[in-house]
């Protein structure tokens, strides 16, 4: 299974192409992972890559939370899987995100990719500024949930 941590500062060239950065391609590689999904994140401003693989595995989870006879769900389902890009990583290690995408998320030239487990997230870097809580807030957060769960 793959799992991507970290968060990452990169630059995208002028024709919209960015390297993913090494420690995330290794992971592909041992995964032997080639392709790439990419979408707008559901409720974030950010690009959203996801392995094949973990990528089949959220359809599947998708697919059986729907009613495939019920026209919402149908919808849902459709908005979903249309949304999306398959990305070849060149031998370089560097994908090409069509401009629609990059104007969707306001992706400039500086980026950060943020590796949350299973997918990575590419956001673009200045709205990272105001993205993680303070030291103090995440810390009372998580003691909040820790504690929830153990009770």
């Amino acid at each position: 299974m793959v799992r991507f941590l970290g968060n990452i500062e990169a630059k995208m060239d002028a024709k919209g192409r960015l390297f993913i950065p090494a420690q995330f391609r290794r992971q592909l590689q041992s995964a032997s992972e080639e392709r790439l999904i990419m979408r707008k994140d559901v409720f974030q401003d950010c690009l959203v890559l996801y392995p094949e693989r973990v990528w089949e595995d959220e359809l599947n989870e998708l697919k059986t939370k729907l009613n495939k006879w019920n026209p919402a769900h149908q919808n849902i389902f459709r908005q979903f899987v249309s949304d999306v890009e398959i990305l070849i990583p060149d031998s370089n290690g560097r994908i090409l995100i069509p401009k629609r995408y990059l104007q969707l998320v306001d992706i400039t030239t500086d980026v950060r990719f943020i590796g949350i487990d299973t997918k990575i997230e590419i956001w673009s870097k200045e709205k990272t500024d105001n993205l993680f809580l303070t030291a103090e807030a995440f810390s009372s957060a998580l003691e909040k949930i820790m504690k929830s769960n153990n009770e």
